[in-house]
């Protein structure tokens, strides 16, 4: 199938699979004087992206669905005498007037870069999706990882390749980053890190330098995938876009403010939290605002509002420091690091828009924060692009906000509860009360607009899964009131604490959620986490269910389930727990209610056992596939002992 397999040919692969280029010149200047870069422009200051040949390798190549796909790897650079080679997944549709030439009509495809995230794989299933809406898109490996029928590389294969067993049945080739050490998850020297500017035996410099920095060096190889994008004849050169979830998402951010070639970009969860370090030299080159107040061209950010490494109150920051008119981002509530449909196809989309001109984003709502009402209940007003159908308008708040880096912040930030405010529509507005439960505390404030699609959209979301979107949504900007101007504004405390949890009257999974893509009942919520919910001593929790037929529930909280059977019936069963009822992975009981941070309500869950566990110790099974319809709910609530 391949037009040349002899291009994998004759790699000189010696020193246990380090590619040797002998006096090759150099793909970043000698330090002058011994003195590293102190700037960002210092830091690129030498680099041109286009300049070295990509010397590209086909590593397999199959089709599938009508789409041609690659493992390929390209050269990133030689840096102390050793090439430097990037493996990744390359795939664009098989074109009806050529393999690998112009699409119908003369015109050629926009290109895409993906960037993985921590932990993660370059994934076929990325430029598979991709090319069945006329993209061709480059998956890179810069952690070694990658993900392709009949072609996997997992941690253990990497190892492989590093110790150049080439005997062993498991060997794969893959990422080289030759002298250097930019792997992750684990990074091939183990005092290694992506936090860290210090010279060592496996950096570019002698010195400390941002060079080196596994973020620079990650983003160097993603800029010279551009060059690889450019450099395909089925690819228009001026239409590229970059995309990635996570670390990802920063590598993105990182990458579209170095290279001017980004013509749209969308970062998931990352790019903009890498905040303070206690280096000044890390600060002033690879932290992230560094790269946010270069960026000018259209980005969307995808992050969900409880994310610990993309957090909501940094990305208000963000908006202030790109330069780019054109923006939208997207904020699912309740989520943390992982997304459902009609959140992560904003990012397909923006590429539509800004590479293919096949779509039309809505602008970002207007909305305005009252603080003085004359009730001492704040109001949030919210003007959406009415140019387009409106599905619906939900105000989200939290009084649970938190700078980042205050104590407890990474608990709080995923675990923060959202209450869901109703908007009513008034014309082209939208306004919807927010009662607080205390002026002592921020109060933190957003909406989400929701659009149809004209036709459902197909995307590999951000761990791969392939979802299918028939609406997107757009978030706000979010409103952050402090304690201070609540007390100035005459704001009153009008909500109190409560005994009902949920009486799951319509409406109520606004303020619950789930990853899950299948439609299937299971649900999770913060609820108990936020103060209003707080249990009282000695409380017993209650719940009224109905099941057409018996089954067993699983009631979770944190690391904890309860199994409750079912009768099954016409009748409401009544449910009463103690805290002890609860049980962990180890068989131990839940000592109390406090510290809650979500609650499930679920069919069948896996407990793990606790940290250091054997690895022989297998999870705990409780709760059974369901059975028959979705069960029904009702007064989840706080029974005081004594009060039954």
């Amino acid at each position: 199938m391949m037009n040349n397999l002899s291009m994998i040919l004759g790699l000189a692969l010696c020193c246990a699979g380090k590619v040797c280029v002998g006096a090759a010149e150099e793909t970043l200047p000698p330090l002058k004087d011994g003195k590293a870069p102190q700037s960002y422009e210092e830091m690129w200051a030498g680099f041109d992206p286009c300049k070295e040949p990509l010397d590209i390798e086909v590593l397999k190549e199959w089709e599938e669905d009508g789409v041609v796909l690659r493992i390929v790897r390209y050269r990133i650079g030689i840096f102390k005498g050793e090439k430097a080679m990037m493996a990744g997944i390359y795939g664009f549709p098989r074109l009806r007037q050529g393999y690998g030439g112009q699409a119908a009509g003369g015109s050629k495809l926009p290109g895409l870069l993906q960037i993985h995230g921590g932990g993660q794989y370059a994934d076929y299933k990325a430029p598979l999706t991709n090319a069945k809406r006329g993209y061709a898109t480059l998956s890179i490996a810069w952690a070694g990882r990658i993900s392709a029928p009949g072609f996997s590389v997992n941690p253990d294969v990497v190892k492989l390749f590093w110790d150049g067993k080439t005997n062993d049945p498991n060997y794969k080739i893959t990422t080289d980053w030759g002298a250097l050490d930019a792997y992750h998850a684990p990074c091939r020297n183990e005092k290694n890190g992506f936090h860290v500017v210090v010279p060592a035996a496996w950096t570019l410099d002698a010195v400390e330098s941002p060079r080196n920095n596994p973020w620079f060096l990650c983003t160097l190889g993603a800029r010279r995938a551009l060059t690889f994008l450019q450099q395909q004849p089925e690819v228009n050169p001026e239409k590229l876009g970059v995309y990635g979830h996570s670390m990802g998402g920063k590598l993105t951010v990182m990458t579209t403010a170095a290279d001017k070639r980004v013509k749209a970009s969308a970062p998931s969860c990352g790019g903009m939290s890498d905040s303070n370090t206690d280096n000044a030299l890390y600060n002033a080159t690879i932290r992230d605002d560094q790269s946010l107040k270069r960026i000018d061209c259209p980005i969307i950010f995808l992050s969900p509002a409880n994310d610990f490494h993309g957090r909501i109150d940094d990305l208000q920051r963000a908006l202030g420091e790109i330069k780019s008119k054109d923006w939208r981002v997207t904020c699912s509530p309740h989520h943390n690091h992982q997304d459902t449909g009609e959140y992560q196809i904003a990012g397909p989309l923006w590429f539509d828009q800004y590479l293919k001109e096949t779509f039309k984003y809505p602008q970002t709502a207007e909305s305005v924060m009252e603080l003085k009402t004359g009730k001492g209940v704040p109001e949030f007003t919210v003007i959406p692009d009415s140019s387009q159908k409106v599905v619906s308008v939900d105000v989200f708040y939290t009084q649970q906000g938190q700078k980042h880096g205050e104590k407890n912040d990474r608990e709080n930030t995923t675990a923060r509860f959202w209450h869901y405010a109703g908007a009513k529509q008034d014309g082209k507005k939208w306004s919807a009360e927010i009662p607080v439960l205390a002026v002592d505390k921020p109060l933190w404030v957003y909406a989400n607009v929701l659009y149809p699609l004209d036709t459902p959209v197909v995307g590999a979301g951000y761990y791969y899964g392939v979802y299918t979107a028939k609406t997107v949504n757009i978030s706000s900007k979010m409103a952050m009131v402090t304690p201070e101007q609540l007390v100035a504004a005459g704001v009153k405390a009008t909500l109190k604490p409560s005994l009902v949890i949920e009486q799951f009257e319509p409406g109520w999974q606004k303020e619950w959620f789930t990853y899950d893509i299948t439609g299937k009942w299971p649900r999770n919520t913060h609820k108990l986490y936020d103060p209003q919910y707080k249990a009282p001593a000695n409380a017993k929790l209650s719940l009224d269910v109905k099941s057409e037929q018996a089954n067993k529930l699983v009631i979770g909280l944190d690391g904890y389930a309860a199994e409750v059977g079912l009768k099954g019936g016409a009748d409401w069963q009544t449910i009463v727990l103690s805290a002890s009822d609860f049980m962990n992975g180890d068989g131990e009981k839940m000592a109390g209610w406090e510290g809650i941070k979500e609650l499930r309500l679920g069919a069948r869950e896996s407990l793990k056992a606790k940290k250091g566990a054997s690895k022989d110790s297998k999870p705990k099974i409780v709760g059974a596939e369901w059975k028959g319809p979705s069960p029904e709910f009702r007064n989840m609530r706080w029974v005081e002992t004594g009060k039954e």
